[in-house]
């Protein structure tokens, strides 16, 4: 089972943007797999810390993941979230969250994947909307869909050059990807490192691009993209699949596809949170004498009893008949809200029959028992 975000870092849900850097820092430096050679349970706490923070550093996962928990932002890399990171993906967030010259000053050189020398630049997110009914958002679904992105180029497999001869070490950086300068000043030499700009930090240059897609590595097209919509989502809810948006230049990381949730409206029911609502119109004499009626729900149909002398406005609950929630094993109920159908157009004969019940004593409103009168209830309102 997944821990909780917020404990593997070590913060609270008030966290603010800055704390939840400091706290992913000083995590990370004390499972850095550079400090911690061989280790295969600080490997694996320094990835569920990467984990944790690239989603509680972004304000729309965030607030997915404080809503729904672990299923509003995935469980698994190519699925929804961001789990199971690989090391590449760490380490790419290393230059914003620690600093260009991190490995530098410690771990003792530029390392490939983070904070100096990385490949092409990273894709841009795509967001599609997802229409589901009812039953799909009470079973979960799946559903294929094409989206139309950049993929990356067949032709170079995504590297922007005609051919490996083409892909040449940067004579600027040597390769690293990072250009260090040490000025003296009066208080000793101070070393600064910063990006190769003749190469943007990649340590290649392209002197042949790839025809196909003129050395951007990707291409417009189409990809066909499973989703597997978890059981309980809701309105609004948006889910991120990891690497499914638009394809990097020149083999940088894809970006997210994220999915807009809406839901279908139903032509009886209505949704009120986990509930499920259904208004039930039946006549005057099958309150009178009571009577048994089908009624629809999400999984099909229904049968309830009225039993006699039921009132307008009565409700009655079918338990475990709503929605499930995303997170637990919580199940919604389902609301019948009994509504006696008034006939607008009676004849002759009907109306004769009526006038006699209307003066019975059996047909005259009757408060239930206990029940306090409206003038009881307001003198003991002001007294």
């Amino acid at each position: 089972m997944k821990r909780d975000y917020y404990e593997i870092l070590g913060i609270s849900k008030s966290a603010s943007a800055d704390e939840i850097k400091k706290a992913y820092r000083k995590v990370a430096m004390q499972y850095h797999p550079d400090r911690n050679p061989g280790d295969k349970a600080a490997e694996d706490k320094f990835k569920e810390a990467a984990e944790a923070y690239e989603v509680l550093s972004d304000s729309n996962k965030k607030a997915q993941y404080d809503r729904f928990g672990h299923a509003g932002v995935g469980n698994n890399r190519g699925g929804f979230g961001g789990g199971g990171m690989n090391m590449d993906d760490i380490f790419s967030q290393f230059g914003d969250v620690f600093g260009e010259d991190i490995f530098g000053s410690f771990f003792g050189g530029a390392r490939s994947g983070g904070g100096g020398r990385h490949r092409g630049t990273k894709g841009s997110n795509l967001r599609v909307k997802i229409k589901l009914n009812y039953e799909e958002i009470a079973n979960g679904a799946t559903k294929t869909i094409k989206v139309k992105k950049y993929i990356n180029c067949n032709t170079c497999n995504g590297t922007g050059a005609k051919d490996k001869g083409s892909v040449q070490t940067c004579s600027t950086c040597g390769g690293s990807g990072q250009v260090r300068k040490v000025t003296s000043t009066f208080l000793g030499q101070m070393q600064t490192v910063t990006t190769c700009s003749a190469c943007n930090g990649e340590g290649t240059t392209i002197t042949n691009k790839c025809t196909t897609c003129k050395g951007e590595g990707r291409v417009y097209g189409e990809e066909t993209v499973n989703l597997e919509i978890p059981a309980g989502v809701q309105e609004g809810m948006q889910l991120s699949m990891s690497g499914k948006g638009n394809a990097g230049e020149r083999g940088g990381a894809p970006g997210d596809l994220i999915i807009l949730i809406e839901e279908e409206a139903h032509t009886e029911l209505q949704r009120e949170g986990l509930n499920v609502v259904y208004d039930l119109h039946i006549s005057f004499t099958d309150v009178v004498f009571g009577t048994q009626v089908e009624v629809p729900t999400i999984d099909g149909k229904a049968k309830i009893k009225i039993p006699p002398g039921t009132q307008s406005g009565k409700i009655f609950r079918l338990k475990g008949k709503g929605f499930p929630a995303i997170n637990s094993y919580e199940r919604g109920d389902q609301m019948i809200h009994v509504n006696v159908w008034t006939p607008q157009n009676v004849s002759s004969e009907e109306k004769e029959m009526l006038e006699k019940l209307h003066h019975s004593p059996n047909f005259k409103p009757q408060p239930a028992k206990g029940d306090k009168s409206f003038f009881e209830r307001v003198k003991e309102m002001f007294s």
